[in-house]
């Protein structure tokens, strides 16, 4: 099934939801910490295996690097923070101290703005494994248990604009998947492994990588592989 993966995180975020408007602020800080170590750990386990799935070491130490300059200079990470931070301003201007749309706005930026949203639509789309998509959709429900106790039900309907996002990039995968061959499709997975790998290390609180500023290596990889 093609958008599996996207069909399980907002079920994920809808059930979530539904849990933290029951609970509100009983969900223990224990409970939530454990599991996003389980998580940190599952992340590790899934970015090594998709990083070993490289045939050329070169090429995804050169993505990495070219990639990254290339990020820090356009300054990616930074850029979608500063626009999301504007939506979310411009959007509460329009109803100051609305709870809905605080929920709403806060929800869907950190489910939607994320190198692994856009990894996990990516990798379901050309490799169909949705693997990243369910670890998203796990720690997405954990999330949202918290942000709805806090901010009631608007972080319910930041579970459409992960569709429409993460739905539009898994199918805009489909659409380039059979103008790539096997071996750019490889490299491009093996370079965002490397990127869940960051991931999991801010996960487990080891080290915030800014892996937004290392998108860009997806596609060096793929121009390199295609090259050599």
């Amino acid at each position: 099934m093609l958008f599996r993966g996207t069909l399980v995180n907002v079920g994920a975020i809808g059930a979530g939801c539904l849990i933290g408007i029951v609970l509100k602020n009983r969900f223990p800080e224990k409970i939530r910490k454990i599991i996003m170590q389980s998580l940190g750990l599952s992340s590790l386990l899934i970015g090594m295996q998709m990083a070993l799935k490289t045939e050329n070491i070169l090429i995804l130490i050169f993505s990495l690097v070219i990639g990254g300059v290339i990020g820090e200079c356009l300054h990616l990470e930074d850029g979608l923070e500063r626009w999301g931070e504007k939506i979310k301003i411009k959007l509460q201007n329009i109803n100051p101290g609305d709870r809905f749309i605080e929920g709403f706005v806060t929800a869907s930026l950190l489910y939607c703005i994320g190198s692994m949203a856009i990894m996990g639509a990516l990798e379901e789309g050309l490799n169909g494994n949705s693997d990243i998509l369910f670890a998203k959709s796990l720690l997405d429900g954990v999330t949202s248990i918290a942000f709805s106790a806090a901010m009631g039900i608007g972080v319910l309907f930041s579970a459409f604009p992960v569709l429409i996002y993460q739905g539009g990039i898994t199918l805009l995968a489909q659409f380039i998947k059979d103008l790539l061959s096997p071996e750019v499709i490889k490299e491009m997975t093996a370079t965002g492994g490397v990127l869940i790998l960051g991931i999991a290390l801010g996960l487990l609180e080891i080290k915030k990588i800014k892996t937004g500023n290392l998108l860009p290596a997806i596609l060096v990889a793929a121009l390199l592989a295609s090259f050599f």
